[in-house]
C-alpha cells in the first residue's frame, strides 16, 4: 500500500526530462548494478535473490535487501534487523576514506534517483527588505543592579499602559537586507564581529527573539513562514555547544536522528522502489540497504548516524563521553563538529550554519565544508555557512558569497565577482592576501586605507552604506535585483520540499526516544541516587536512636506529641529527598530549551519520563525509610497501617518531586530557583499545621493552612496512627480516646476518612506541579539572553573600537617587574580509564592514553605556538603543564627554571587562559578585569598602579 506522499513524488517527478522506457541501457547489463565480484556464482546467488525481492508487495519490498560481507556469499536480510557492526560495515565499505569517497557514494544515490526520473525536492530562500532592531538600556541602566531591576520592571508596565514614554534606545542589528539563497550553490557569510551574521541567520531559519522588532519579509519558494513549519525545513547550527555531558558522541547523534525522523525519505524510497520493479533495475546492493536503513525511522541508531560520524571524523570519539565543564569529556573542536552533526542527521534541506569552524584547524574546516559542498551540489541541497576567517582553499570551496558589515549587505552574489567589485570601488586585494581576510577588512575604518588602490586619486574612507548603495548599481548587484521583482513561481515547487507536520516522528516515537534518553541518564547519575538512597539509611538510623520505642510510651497526650513529632520529621525527610529535583532539572534546561525550540520533540515527552522513571527510585528510598524506622519507633504494630504509611509517603515523595521541578521550571537559574524552594518549603512547613496548629493560624492567612500539601499529608500520617488500637484507650477525665485528643490538641482531623482525603489531596497537588512544570517547559525560555548577548555585543564593537582608536595615541604608562622562568617537560604522558562504552566495543585495554610521552620547553622571550588538528590533545598537553588534571594517570618530569614543578607556587607565577570561556554574566568586562588585578597582582602592587593596569590592558590589548 502506498502513501499519499509518494503520489506527491510520482506526480512531481513528471515535470523531470529523464524518463524511462523499455530500452534503458541499465536494463541491458543487470550485473552492472552490483558491486564487483571475484565469484560469477555469487552474482547469480545475488540476482536470484534480488528476483524473489522484487516480488514482495512495495511497503515489504523497501524493508529488505541483499547484503555482501566480507566473508561468505550475498543473503537476504529484513533492514530493520541490520545489527550494530553490520551498519558500521557497511558504512566502512562505501566511505573507506571519508575525503574521497563522500562524493563517489553521493553521486552514486543520485544517479539511482536519477536514471528513474525521480526529482529531488529543492528549496529557493529568499528574503526582501529585512530588518532588524533591540531596543535597550545602555549605559548604568544596562546593569543587573537591584535598583535597576526594579525601576525597569516598574518602567516597563508604565511604557505598556502609555503612561510613559520608553527610554530603552533603539540598536540596528539588520538594514535592508535583500537576498535570494539558490538551491544546489554553497554560500558563504562573512562579515566582521557584530556584523548580524548570526541574526541573518536565525531570521532565515525562522528563530529570531520575540523581543526583537522585525520587518521585511523571508520566503522558501515563495511560501511565508507561516505556510510550512520553517524549524523542521531549515536546520540552524549554532555557534553554541550545548550538549548533554553525560552521553557520548554516537548517542548525542542518535537520540537527535531518532527525534527528527526521515522526513518523506520513506516515500521517495518506496516510489524509487516501484519505478525500478517497473523498469527492470537492479539497484547497486550496498546503495539499496543504505537508502533502506536511512528510510526507517524510530530506529535507537541510525545507519546515518554512522555516516555522519564519519565524514565529521568523529568515529575517533564516538563512544567517549561529550563531556561539560565539570565531566572530562571531548576536545573543544570535536565537541563543535558533534553541533553540526546534531543536525546534519535530520532530513531538513537547508542547512543555516553559525561559526562552525570555531575551535578546528584548517584542514578539518575545509573537510567539513567540502563534504557539506559535495551533498549541496550533488542532492540540491541549499546551505549558508558563516565562518569567520576561513582558509584560503576552504574559501574557494564556496559558490557564493554575501557580505555584512554592520547590518548591511555590502555585496552578494557569485565568489568570481567579489574582487572585481570592490576594484571598482577602488580597492583592491594583495597578491598574498587571503581574499576572506581582506573582505572582512576592507569595510573598517582601521584596515581600510591599506588597500586603496587609486594612487593617484587622494583615499578618504568609504563607509559601509556607500558599499551598499554602490552594490545595487553594480552589475551583480541588478540582476539580484531583477530576480527579486519577479516572484517565484509556486508551482514550480516540489511538493515535498517544505515540511508541514510539527514533529519528525509520532508522538508515541517521542515519547520513547525521551525515555530511553532519561533513563540512560539515570544510569550514568546513578552516583545521586545511591547518595541519596544511602543518606535517607543514615537519617533512619539516626532517626531510631532518637525515637526509640523502649522510651517511648502512649499514655499521655505529651506522650502523643513525641509520636507526632516524630511523625513530623518522617515526614519533613521524605520532603526534603526531593530537594535534589531543583538541580537536576536546571542542569539540563539549556539543552531542553534548544531542542524544544527545533522540535525534537514536545515539553510533555521531555516532562513524563522524569517522572514515571524515578517511581522505581521512590519505591526503594520510602521503602528503606519505612521498613526500618517503622516498629523502632513504635508505631501502630498493623500491617495494614505499616503500608498505609508507605503509601502515602510514596506519594508525599513524588508530590515533592514534583514542586521542586516546578520551581526549578519556573526559576530556571539555580540561584532564583533555591531562594523559590527554600521559600516554599518554609511555607508548607510553618502552614503545615503541626509548627502552628490549625487553631493558632491567624485568620488572613487560614487559606495558606489549606493551601500547603504538607497539611495534607501530616494529618493522614496522623490519622493513620492515632486511630490505631493501642491509642484507643479513654482517659479518666474524657469521653474520648487518646489518640482523638492527640489530634484535636494539634488542631487536626480526627476522622478515619482523612487518611483517604489527605492521600487524595496529596496526588493532586502531584498532578498540578507535574502539570505546571510541563507548562513552564513549553513557554518559558532562557530569560531573553540572546537579546542581551546582540545588544551588548553591537556596543561592545563600538565601546572597544573607540577605546583601540583612542589607545594608539597614548604612551605605554609602565611596565610590571617580573622574573623570566622557562619550564621544560620530558616524557609526559598522561592516560585516564578506559570508558565501558569502548570497552563493550571489544577494546581490551583498561587505560586510554591521551599524551604519549612528549617532550619539550618553552624559553622567555619566545613566542611558541602549540598546534595540531582537533583532538590531537592540545588542551590535554595544556591542562597537564598547567596543573589543572584533577584525574586520570599523569606520568613524567616537569621543571621550572630547572626546580621541580610544586603546584602550589606554580599558580602564582603562571596564568591559564583556558578556551573554555567561563565568566560571571552579572558584571561589567572592566570589573571583571579589575576583580582579577585585585587578585592575582602582587600586594606590593598599590591601587593606584593596579587601575593604570587596567586601563593600559583594556585600551591596549596588546599592551
Amino acid at each position: 500500500m502506498e502513501s499519499d506522499d509518494a503520489e506527491i513524488y510520482r506526480a512531481s517527478s513528471a515535470r523531470s526530462s529523464i524518463r524511462v522506457n523499455s530500452s534503458n541501457i541499465w536494463r541491458t547489463d543487470p550485473g552492472e548494478f552490483f558491486s564487483q565480484s571475484s565469484h560469477r556464482e555469487d552474482d547469480e546467488g545475488a540476482l536470484i535473490q534480488w528476483a524473489a525481492i522484487e516480488k514482495l508487495p512495495t511497503y515489504r519490498r523497501i524493508t529488505r535487501g541483499i547484503l555482501k560481507d566480507e566473508e561468505g556469499p550475498p543473503r537476504e536480510i529484513d533492514v530493520k534487523n541490520l545489527g550494530f557492526f553490520e551498519k558500521r560495515n557497511l558504512v566502512e565499505r562505501l566511505l573507506k576514506v571519508a575525503e574521497e569517497d563522500n562524493e563517489k557514494l553521493l553521486f552514486k544515490l543520485r544517479k539511482r534517483i536519477d536514471r528513474v526520473g525521480l526529482e529531488l525536492p529543492t528549496i529557493e530562500v529568499r528574503f526582501e527588505h529585512l530588518n532588524v532592531h533591540a531596543e535597550a538600556h545602555v549605559g548604568g541602566r544596562a546593569l543587573p543592579t537591584l535598583i535597576n531591576f526594579t525601576v525597569n520592571f516598574v518602567e516597563g508596565i508604565l511604557n505598556d499602559l502609555h503612561i510613559l514614554p520608553s527610554r530603552k534606545k533603539p540598536m540596528q542589528i539588520l538594514s535592508d537586507a535583500s537576498g535570494i539563497i539558490k538551491p544546489g550553490r554553497l554560500t558563504l557569510l562573512l562579515g566582521p564581529p557584530s556584523s548580524g551574521k548570526t541574526s541573518l541567520l536565525l531570521a532565515l531559519a525562522g528563530k529570531l527573539d520575540t523581543d526583537l522588532k522585525v520587518s521585511g519579509r523571508v520566503t522558501y519558494n515563495g511560501h511565508g513562514m507561516d505556510e510550512f513549519v520553517p524549524q523542521r525545513t531549515s536546520a540552524y547550527i549554532s555557534q553554541y555547544d550545548l550538549h548533554m555531558g553525560e552521553l557520548t558522541v554516537r548517542e548525542t547523534l542518535a537520540f537527535s536522528a531518532r527525534c527528527q525522523g526521515v522526513g518523506t525519505l520513506y516515500e521517495m524510497l518506496a516510489e524509487l522502489s516501484r519505478r525500478e520493479k517497473e523498469a527492470n533495475i537492479k539497484p547497486d546492493p550496498d546503495i539499496d540497504i543504505f537508502m533502506k536503513a536511512a528510510s526507517l525511522e524510530g530506529q535507537e541508531a541510525s545507519v546515518v548516524t554512522d555516516y555522519v560520524l564519519k565524514i565529521l571524523g568523529l568515529e575517533i570519539c564516538a563512544d567517549a563521553m561529550v563531556g561539560d565543564e565539570m565531566v572530562r569529556g571531548i576536545s573543544g573542536g570535536q565537541k563543535k563538529r558533534v553541533t553540526t552533526g546534531e543536525m546534519l542527521v535530520g532530513p531538513a534541506r537547508v542547512l543555516l550554519m553559525d561559526e562552525i569552524s570555531t575551535g578546528l584547524d584548517s584542514s578539518t574546516t575545509f573537510q567539513i565544508v567540502n563534504s557539506i559542498r559535495q551533498s549541496i551540489h550533488i542532492l540540491q541541497g541549499t546551505s549558508v555557512i558563516s565562518l569567520l576567517q576561513p582558509a584560503p582553499e576552504t574559501y574557494d570551496l564556496f559558490d557564493d558569497i554575501i557580505l555584512l558589515s554592520d547590518g548591511q549587505i555590502v555585496y552578494q552574489g557569485p565568489r568570481e565577482c567579489v574582487l572585481e567589485f570592490f576594484e571598482h570601488m577602488g580597492f583592491k586585494c594583495p597578491e598574498r592576501k587571503g581574499v576572506a581576510d581582506f573582505l572582512q577588512e576592507v569595510t573598517s575604518r582601521k584596515d581600510q586605507k591599506q588597500y586603496w588602490a587609486k594612487k593617484d586619486e587622494p583615499y578618504s574612507y568609504v563607509q559601509v552604506k556607500e558599499f551598499a548603495e554602490a552594490f545595487k548599481s553594480f552589475h551583480v548587484g541588478q540582476k539580484l535585483g531583477d530576480k527579486l521583482a519577479v516572484p517565484f513561481d509556486k508551482a514550480k515547487g516540489h511538493p515535498a520540499a517544505l515540511t508541514t507536520k510539527k514533529y519528525g516522528v509520532s508522538k508515541k516515537e517521542l515519547l520513547k526516544a525521551c525515555t530511553s534518553r532519561e533513563y540512560l541518564l539515570m544510569k550514568r547519575n546513578s552516583f545521586i541516587y545511591i547518595f541519596k538512597l544511602s543518606q535517607l539509611t543514615l537519617m533512619a538510623l539516626i532517626t531510631m536512636t532518637l525515637f526509640l520505642r523502649t522510651e517511648m510510651p502512649k499514655k499521655t497526650l505529651e506522650d502523643g506529641g513525641i509520636f507526632m513529632g516524630a511523625l513530623f520529621f518522617t515526614l519533613i525527610m521524605i520532603m526534603f529527598n526531593g530537594y535534589s529535583e531543583i538541580a537536576l532539572s536546571i542542569m539540563k534546561l539549556p539543552v531542553f530549551y534548544k531542542q524544544r525550540d527545533f522540535l525534537f520533540f514536545p515539553a510533555w515527552a521531555y516532562a513524563l519520563p522524569t517522572w514515571f522513571l524515578k517511581i522505581p527510585v521512590t519505591i526503594v528510598e520510602v521503602a528503606a525509610w519505612v521498613f526500618l524506622t517503622y516498629y523502632v519507633i513504635g508505631y501502630e504494630p498493623d500491617a495494614g497501617r505499616l503500608f498505609k504509611q508507605y503509601l502515602l509517603l510514596l506519594c508525599v515523595n513524588q508530590m515533592s518531586a514534583a514542586l521542586f521541578r516546578f520551581i526549578g521550571g519556573i526559576g530556571r537559574n539555580i540561584i532564583v530557583a533555591n531562594t523559590f524552594g527554600s521559600f516554599a518549603l518554609l511555607t508548607v512547613l510553618v502552614l503545615g499545621g503541626f509548627i502552628l496548629s490549625r487553631d493558632d493560624i491567624k485568620k488572613w492567612w487560614i487559606w495558606g493552612f489549606w493551601m500547603s500539601p504538607m497539611m495534607y499529608g501530616q494529618n493522614a500520617l496522623a490519622v493513620n496512627e492515632f486511630l490505631g488500637k493501642r491509642w484507643r484507650q479513654i482517659p479518666s477525665n474524657s469521653n474520648e480516646t487518646l489518640g482523638v485528643q492527640v489530634l484535636k490538641s494539634r488542631g487536626m482531623f480526627p476522622e478515619a476518612h482523612w487518611y483517604w482525603l489527605g492521600l487524595g489531596a496529596t496526588l493532586g497537588f502531584f498532578v498540578v506541579f507535574q502539570f505546571l512544570y510541563t507548562l513552564a517547559l513549553t513557554y518559558l525560555n532562557q530569560k531573553g539572553n540572546e537579546v542581551r548577548r546582540s545588544a551588548s555585543s553591537t556596543s561592545m564593537a563600538t565601546g572597544v573600537g573607540s577605546i583601540t582608536d583612542a589607545g594608539q595615541n597614548r604612551k605605554r604608562g609602565m611596565v610590571l617587574p617580573f622574573e623570566p622562568l622557562s619550564i621544560a617537560f620530558d616524557e609526559i604522558r598522561y592516560s585516564v580509564d578506559m570508558p565501558q562504552e569502548m570497552k563493550d566495543q571489544g577494546i581490551p585495554e583498561d587505560r586510554l592514553e591521551l599524551l604519549k610521552g612528549i617532550s619539550g620547553a618553552f624559553r622567555p622571550g619566545v613566542l611558541t605556538a602549540l598546534m595540531g588538528v582537533s583532538g590531537a590533545g592540545k588542551t590535554t598537553l595544556m591542562d597537564v603543564l598547567a596543573g589543572r588534571k584533577t584525574g586520570g594517570y599523569i606520568e613524567g618530569r616537569i621543571t621550572i627554571s630547572g626546580y621541580p614543578k610544586k603546584q602550589e607556587t606554580f599558580a602564582r607565577i603562571s596564568g591559564y587562559c583556558e578556551q573554555t570561556d567561563i565568566h560571571s554574566p552579572h558584571v561589567t568586562v572592566y570589573e571583571s578585569l579589575q576583580y582579577s588585578a585585585w587578585l592575582r597582582l602582587p600586594a606590593e602592587v598599590d591601587s593606584a598602579a593596579k587601575k593604570v593596569t587596567l586601563h593600559i590592558t583594556i585600551s591596549n590589548p596588546y599592551a
